[in-house]
């Protein structure tokens, strides 16, 4: 079979539905929008969320919790991620960015331990776990914190 030979099952595809054009259409004249009003108007309508002036759902319901809007994000990489860099490499955040291991640094690179490491790396980041700067020393690397 090939891609020209494709075809949609019968009755996927219905003939598009054109308003407004002649009471023989069965959908002329005010095109299924009724007589005047601000929803029969171009442009007419409300925004999402609108209810008419009641209170709208989104500001009904119960909010939980607490936002930090002042926390650290920080951009994460996995131990196993850094053997892509040559054995004895300093490693930082731009040469993770350079390697194409991250996009951005957000508020700065953190190292987390999930799988292993076979090369002697100088890493020098904002933050590490407490596995991951185990396993960079063990592999005879060095964990600073930038």
């Amino acid at each position: 079979m090939k891609l020209h030979e494709l075809s949609a099952v019968p009755g996927a595809n219905k003939e598009c539905y054109r308003k407004g054009r002649g009471a023989g259409s069965g959908n002329g004249k005010t095109a299924g929008k009724g007589h005047k009003g601000q929803n029969a108007r171009s442009g007419g309508g409300v925004r999402p969320g609108f209810e008419g002036g009641q209170m709208p759902l989104q500001r009904r319901v119960p909010k939980r919790g607490f936002v930090n809007i002042f926390a650290t994000k920080y951009a994460t990489i996995n131990v196993s991620d850094l053997n892509k860099f040559e054995d004895g490499a300093v490693v930082d955040a731009q040469a993770i960015v350079a390697a194409g291991l991250l996009k951005k640094t957000l508020d700065g690179v953190k190292v987390l331990g999930n799988g292993e490491l076979t090369k002697k790396l100088t890493v020098k980041v904002a933050a590490f776990s407490a596995s991951a700067k185990q396993k960079i020393e063990q592999a005879g690397g060095l964990a600073e914190v930038k």
